[in-house]
Order: structure tokens, then sequence, then C-alpha cells
């Protein structure tokens, strides 16, 4: 999943799955739609039904320092627990119908809204059906893609570069989309060519900004590093990070006691969630 800043080989990429020309191919939202599963009202199928929720209010969303401009409908975001709060007026101006969210990233919170309307955020996840696995669809020749996209985005409030696919199961997290949280996850699963630094950063994030009720993004990250132990070392990077301290080296340390059995225990759990 990652890569030392000088050796692209010790990448992850051999571990992703290949990626396939196949028509074969279903998309994680209509995967989602076919299933018998009773979810949340936050289900992957979030695209709003013509004549009720497309011609509700809309409302504009401030966000960042730099007070970027998003606007969307009002049942679109109630399908989230944190709007929908807002909406019924906890928060919200009633005069100007506008949000501010200062703290939120503009890169992810635009995937966000993506996700609301459409079940899915760039680049979509692919369900290839010949080979039964999931792909992240090819930005580079698919016709109607928009061209490569960044996995990393720097994080102000840290000053550092996180993956994004972090940050988006954060802020799912905060606003109660658990749909996008598996699906977030499922794809950073697939990502590639990290250097070892923002894996570390982004798991130290991922451990101060998820409750310890939730251990599936915690525990992706204590499974990559103690599989990968050897080449966190070389990068240099583990030594700092270690002596910073935190739950999360706590827990990569009592694991590493025992690093096959909680690979593999780990590893059940996310093939199970």
């Amino acid at each position: 999943m990652f890569a030392r800043r000088t050796h692209q080989s010790d990448s992850f990429s051999k571990h992703r799955a290949g990626k396939s020309t196949s028509k074969t191919k279903r998309s994680f939202r209509e995967q989602a739609a076919t299933s018998r599963r009773v979810e949340r009202a936050t289900a992957l199928d979030t695209t709003p039904p013509v004549g009720n929720t497309l011609t509700s209010p809309i409302l504009t969303l401030c966000v960042g320092p730099e007070q970027r401009l998003f606007a969307a409908h009002e049942d679109v975001l109630a399908t989230s627990p944190f709007f929908s709060a807002i909406i019924r007026g906890q928060f919200l101006e009633s005069t100007s119908k506008r949000v501010n969210l200062p703290e939120e990233i503009p890169e992810v919170f635009s995937s966000v809204l993506e996700y609301l309307y459409k079940g899915d955020y760039y680049p979509r996840l692919l369900h290839n059906k010949r080979r039964n696995t999931w792909e992240l669809e090819d930005t580079e020749t698919n016709n109607g893609g928009r061209g490569a996209v960044e996995s990393t985005v720097y994080h102000p409030a840290t000053q550092q570069t996180l993956l994004k696919d972090t940050l988006l199961y954060c802020t799912a997290e905060r606003y109660g989309l658990e749909e996008l949280k598996r699906l977030a996850l499922r794809k950073q699963g697939l990502q590639s060519g990290i250097h070892c630094s923002t894996i570390l950063a982004s798991s130290r994030y991922a451990y101060e900004n998820t409750p310890d009720s939730d251990s599936k993004l915690r525990a992706h990250y204590l499974a990559l590093i103690i599989r990968s132990r050897n080449t966190f070392k070389r990068s240099g990077t583990m030594q700092m990070e270690m002596e910073k301290g935190g739950k999360m080296f706590f827990d990569l340390y009592v694991a590493m006691q025992v690093p096959f059995l909680v690979v593999h225990m780990i590893t059940l759990t996310l093939t199970a969630s």
C-alpha cells in the first residue's frame, strides 16, 4: 500500500487487484442496491427521488477556513444525523439558510456530497464479477472519468499530508454515515504507492478521530504496519513516530508480541466486515 521515498519497489501495488477491461464490472452502488440487508437510513443508494428530495430547500455550506461555498438539498443532507439536527434548527441560521463548517476540508467534503447524491465518490468502486474482486475505476482510460485523482490531502490542522480515504472515514464517523465509512475503508485497501510517513501520520489521525468502539480502521492500520514492519523500519520514520507515543503505538507494541496470530485475527475480522 505504501512505498519508501526512494524505492518504488516497496509499494503495495502488487497486492492491489489487477485492472480488467471486462464489461462485467458493477459499481459499489449497484451491488448494494441488490442486497437484502436492512441498513440504517444512511444506506448506499441515497440517490434522491425525483419530485421529492430535489425540490426541497437548498442549503449553502461554507467549508474550510477559506469558506468555499457548496450547495445541497435539505433532504439529501438529512440522511446524515449530523445535518438532520442542523436542519431541524439547532444550529441553522433561519434567515440565511447557511451552515458554516470551518474545520472541514473542501476536497473531502466534496466527496461526502458526491456520495450523498450518487452513493459513491470518485473514483468509483467497481465489482469485477469474473474475478470476484473489487477495483477502483481506471481514472486514466475511463471515458467518463475526470482524470487521475490524488489519494492524499493536505490537512491544515495537523500540517500533514494524510490519506483522503482516512479523512473521509473519520468525517463519515462524525456525520453518522456508516455506509460511507465502509466504502472509504474498502477503497483505502486498494491504494498503492503511499509513503511510509503518510501511512503513519494517517494512522495516528485515525486513532485520534475515531472512538474506541470503532476498531475497523484502526485494525486496518495495525495489520498493515505489522505485515510490513521491516519496510517501515527501513524508512526511518517508524522510530520517530514511536517516540511520540500514543495509544496507537501501545496497541502496536502489544500486537507485535504475537504478530502472526494478531494479523490473522485482524484479517479475519476485516474479511467478515
